[in-house]
């Protein structure tokens, strides 16, 4: 509990398979995945996931904390917040289809982070938007290393998970082939690929 866990590999490796799996989006083919006991609510961001292009971002969102298992008057409260970190001005009334990825990446990201999950599961969106939003993405990361709600991050940075993480796996081809300190499983990545 706490705990932000990176999790690098390249592309096709299986890190957004884990993730789906760690979000219930899918069951596995082998082997059995342990949650704690109890319900835990979970938010998966990645670009554009679940997200109805005929919809607003306003209510993709409340459609998502909906699904987080939020009551219509919590997510209304809720929604200033979200509309305020996401930094879309009007776009957000307007529908997701007339998005670019960066602003969708926003809206779905600004979703997960500002509601209240147990388990946070976030698939490479904080490398996609303006450099602004990136820093204050990363920013927000940070204060969520320091709360009680875990993180899964996957990204192919491993200058990102260093530096956001406790705790980092390396998936190759569907196995994990290190984990352990991220300033040790980022740099023996980053020889792999390098190498």
């Amino acid at each position: 509990n706490g705990e932000t866990l990176g999790v690098l590999g390249r592309n096709g490796s299986g890190k957004s398979t884990l993730l789906q799996l760690l979000a219930g989006l899918t069951e596995p083919t082998r082997g059995s995945i342990e949650l704690p006991a109890g319900e835990i609510t979970r938010a998966m961001l990645s670009i554009g996931l679940g997200f109805r292009d005929d919809l607003s971002g306003e209510e993709n969102v409340l459609v998502s904390l909906a699904l987080q298992g939020y009551t219509r008057g919590a997510a209304r409260e809720l929604l200033p917040v979200i509309e305020e970190f996401a930094e879309l001005g009007e776009f957000f009334h307007e529908p997701v289809r007339t998005y670019s990825s960066g602003m969708k990446a926003r809206l779905g990201f600004s979703t997960g982070v500002r509601s209240n999950v147990d388990l946070l599961l976030i698939d490479e969106a904080l490398s996609v938007g303006d450099i602004k939003f990136r820093k204050k993405a990363e920013e927000t990361m940070k204060e969520k290393l320091n709360s009680e709600q875990t993180v899964v991050l996957v990204s192919q940075s491993p200058h990102q998970i260093q530096a956001l993480c406790d705790r980092a796996i390396w998936i190759h081809e569907g196995e994990i082939k290190q984990i352990g300190d991220p300033k040790e499983v980022g740099p023996a990545y980053s020889a792999f690929m390098n190498g």
